[in-house]
């Protein structure tokens, strides 16, 4: 026996009807999802200027990090220059991305751009035990024009790349970056749930405040780090 509350203990003819109810609703918003993905596609783009990054051998230039893919994906990284451990929820999402090889099918790439020097970045990179492609903006207004300034939030971007002309297609920020990631559409088909204050759930269900069951920068590196 627990002391938790649990859900209602039913026959499964009564299940089984609330599950069709429920994957009426989930199928609607798959065809939802789907109309939002057509809408993407026919967005219109915004032709940028030709930025140079800091990669691991240098400066490289934004038409270059596409590797020779015509698409390409980029997670602006939130930075605090000085600090240790970096954003949790930026260290957190990119932990998520160890193989990419995917992507190669589709013509494009993801990599991480960040605020940080680059020397800085990726040391972090390596303290943190991060699989992905790093570059630096430290030099260039890149960060800031694509909606991650100094100092600023973190970002998802999407390139097109026509020879050596580059155009940003799309952004998000916030919640936005949900989508993008497995761990909370996981976590979101428990009982439970997120187990947050803000969502709503049945009365007596375990919560507690926004991202406290997050796993910290300083945790992600020692399960994953270099000295893990």
């Amino acid at each position: 026996m627990t002391a938790k509350p649990l859900p209602p203990v039913v026959d499964v003819e009564t299940w089984q009807r609330h599950l069709d109810d429920l994957r009426a609703r989930e199928k609607a918003a798959t065809h939802e999802l789907d109309a939002i993905a057509a809408q993407r596609r026919r967005m219109p783009m915004v032709e940028l200027p030709d930025y140079t990054l800091e990669g691991e051998e240098g400066p490289v230039r934004l038409p270059d990090v596409f590797d020779g893919k015509s698409q390409l994906i980029v997670y602006n990284h939130m930075w605090f220059p000085g600090e240790e451990w970096q954003c949790d929820g930026c260290t957190g999402f990119t932990s998520q991305f160890t193989r990419l090889e995917f992507l190669d099918a589709y013509d494009a790439r993801f990599v991480i751009v960040t605020q940080g020097p680059i020397d800085e970045a990726l040391a972090y990179k390596r303290r943190v035990g991060n699989k992905m492609t790093w570059y630096s903006t430290a030099n260039s207004p890149f960060g800031a024009d694509v909606g991650a300034p100094p100092g600023g939030g973190f970002a998802v971007n999407v390139f097109l790349r026509d020879g050596d002309t580059v155009y940003r297609t799309w952004h998000t920020t916030g919640r936005g970056t949900e989508q993008l990631s497995h761990t909370f559409p996981l976590i979101d088909l428990l009982p439970y749930g997120r187990q947050e204050e803000w969502q709503d759930s049945p009365e007596g269900w375990p919560q507690s405040p926004a991202y406290s069951r997050w796993q910290s920068s300083k945790g992600i590196a020692a399960n994953y780090g270099a000295s893990a």
